[in-house]
């Protein structure tokens, strides 16, 4: 699953940038300079963060962690389950079916926190690319309109797959989808097919697991509660517990 990511401007722009004009950049920067960074946050809290979608595809914009469908009567009760979308189900689910076939996203973060769990502790630890990119999650976004107010929100969900090795050791108990998963990073040159037209098996396709030899990982402190340095940009700096072992290669070697 996914519930805690690390969201900065400049990262999700960097798609912007690389398929715009200097003054569509400019436009956007001064657009987004009241855009809360968010170096260490929760879902269930619905921040507002920066995506791509299929109808907008290099233009960032502002979207609410938390999917509501169109048929939803309010926020409450269903945007803290829609926070992430299985990957196997979204063609089936009445919540996610519409917008897989017709509004998918791109959701850029500079990366995301897994629990790990070790003799009745949970440990945080802090996944980002190997090569400090941006890591691409497959999303779906809905535009949700409150029948009480008429008032129009943008709403998204990372899309999550089957966990690859490196993350099943991560995210060895998890306590709300029966298996271990993570979220479906997409590789640059497949950020633009999510988006196109597909069939349903061709995006199907789309949602493997990411490769554990492109990603790196270290743990960090709490993520909240006593002990957590809160929304600052040391939150993801690597913080190691005597408890567990590490390797040579400051790699966490036992899992149980």
């Amino acid at each position: 699953m996914c519930f805690n990511a690390r969201f900065r401007l400049q990262v999700a722009l960097k798609r912007a940038i690389r398929n715009n004009s200097k003054e569509d950049i400019a436009f956007w920067k001064s657009n987004l300079k009241e855009f809360n960074e968010w170096f260490q946050v929760s879902g269930f809290i619905h921040p507002e963060i920066i995506i791509y979608t299929n109808n907008k595809p290099f233009m960032p914009q502002l979207s609410i962690w938390g999917f509501i469908p169109h048929w939803a009567k309010e926020a409450e009760g269903i945007w803290d389950k829609t926070l992430n979308a299985r990957s196997e189900t979204i063609f089936e689910k009445a919540s996610f079916k519409k917008s897989a076939e017709e509004k998918r996203c791109l959701i850029p973060v500079e990366g995301f926190y897994e629990h790990h769990n070790f003799r009745g502790e949970t440990y945080p630890f802090y996944i980002c690319h190997k090569e400090d990119k941006p890591l691409i999650f497959a999303g779906l976004w809905n535009e949700w309109t409150n029948p009480e107010t008429g008032e129009k929100i943008n709403t998204c969900s990372i899309v999550t797959t089957k966990a690859n090795s490196l993350m099943a050791q991560i995210h060895n108990k998890p306590r709300f989808s029966g298996d271990s998963r993570m979220p479906v990073i997409l590789h640059e040159e497949l950020e633009n097919e999510w988006l196109k037209p597909l069939s349903k098996k061709e995006l199907q396709n789309l949602l493997q697991p990411f490769p554990n030899s492109e990603l790196a990982t270290h743990t960090v402190r709490r993520l909240s509660g006593k002990g957590s340095p809160g929304n600052v940009p040391e939150a993801n700096k690597e913080y190691k517990y005597e408890e567990l072992e590490f390797n040579a290669d400051n790699q966490l070697s036992l899992f149980l």
